[in-house]
């Protein structure tokens, strides 16, 4: 029978993500818009940014955190074109944008000494097999792929290279272990349901320090460049960006993380969307037409859950649809370069109730279609 209750949130998204339980749009109203960035309150907002952002997430004291253009994307090439080309590189991909991170480096930069370690979708690399005397190019979590690398065990913390993690649907909902990690970048739309286009980057010592001694043989555009005069702009790590940034999505932005802090910090964030994954796992386990797109357990994202039906593509195309004619779920089709099939947001911004109806309403439409 068509399942009676729906969702109080359909939003199920995987970036932009969900906002989260209570938001309102009148939260945003201490937002000082038409004010410069630039102004004292435009730069203290911008530095209670970053200054949360550290104490959440507990980010060493002696590494750097920014706001920076072009979301997620705009703060991984950043970091890829102002530190790579030093060493031998490792590029380590095994979704969609870990291959696009992976081009850039081979087409744009045009590096010859790297090593790549490519996995089809649903599949890690042999970690094992990274160097890392070269420096380290990964995505922590897989948003197109639903898989995650389950630890950072296999990065040497005597290391000489830089490891350079695109962070962005792990970070608030993930155990992150910074001291394996010299850059780091994330966006807000993810795992806080926050608005797009701004980025952030996190910095080691390690990485200030190749930043200010090595030189790429190769232009920087203006928005990517990261020293003057031989030394960090320290500006953009105390909430002086490079170019403009939105005072409503900062503002947007602060309301996520104060929200983080109102329901217990960083470790009940992590549990809440592990929480959400097991209703999805309950789901897989009692129904045979649906499956994990990640080929076990361990590897299993817990945030961009995605999931293969035993239907042909057009039959899925006709599920989604009944979803959305029936306002159950938006936006839950697989990435475009993604196998068919599901993906569904479990972040902290989502509630168990509201997974648990949607799987009932997965279940009614399959047998639709079917």
């Amino acid at each position: 029978m068509k399942p009676k209750l729906k969702p109080n949130n359909t939003h199920f998204s995987s970036g932009p993500c969900s906002k989260f339980k209570g938001y309102r749009l009148n939260l945003l109203s201490n937002a000082p818009l038409g004010r410069s960035h630039r102004s004292k309150i435009g730069k203290a907002k911008l530095q209670e940014s970053i200054e949360k952002t550290k104490k959440i997430l507990q980010i060493p004291d002696d590494y750097r955190v920014g706001i920076v253009p072009a979301s997620d994307t705009g703060a991984i090439e950043m970091a890829l074109w102002n530190v790579l080309g030093e060493r031998g590189v490792e590029v380590i991909a095994f979704d969609a944008f870990g291959r696009e991170w992976a081009n850039d480096i081979k087409a744009e930069l045009k590096l010859s000494n790297v090593t790549y370690h490519f996995a089809d979708y649903g599949h890690l690399p042999d970690l094992s097999n990274v160097d890392c005397d070269n420096d380290i190019v990964f995505t922590w979590n897989g948003t197109t792929s639903g898989v995650k690398v389950p630890n950072a065990d296999w990065i040497d913390k005597n290391r000489k290279g830089l490891t350079i993690c695109d962070a962005t649907s792990a970070v608030f909902a993930m155990e992150i272990p910074w001291e394996k990690l010299d850059i780091i970048t994330f966006s807000w739309q993810k795992v806080l349901g926050g608005e797009g286009a701004h980025g952030m980057l996190i910095l080691s010592p390690r990485a200030v320090k190749r930043i200010e001694n090595y030189t790429p043989d190769r232009a920087l555009p203006k928005i990517f460049r990261l020293k003057k005069n031989g030394k960090l702009i320290e500006g953009i790590f105390k909430g002086s960006t490079i170019n403009t940034p939105s005072m409503l999505c900062n503002e947007d932005y602060l309301v996520a993380l104060n929200w983080i802090e109102s329901i217990g910090g960083i470790y009940s964030a992590i549990k809440k969307s592990e929480e959400n994954l097991s209703v999805i796992e309950k789901f897989v386990e009692e129904n045979d037409f649906i499956s994990f797109l990640p080929i076990s357990k361990e590897i299993r994202s817990n945030t961009s859950v995605c999931l293969k039906l035993d239907l042909e593509s057009e039959k899925i195309d006709k599920l989604l649809q009944l979803l959305l004619e029936n306002n159950i779920a938006y936006d839950i089709a697989s990435y475009r370069d993604s196998p068919k099939g599901i993906r569904i947001w479990c972040g902290a911004t989502i509630e168990k109730d509201d997974l648990e109806i949607l799987c009932e309403w997965i279940k009614w439409a399959y047998k639709k279609v079917k």
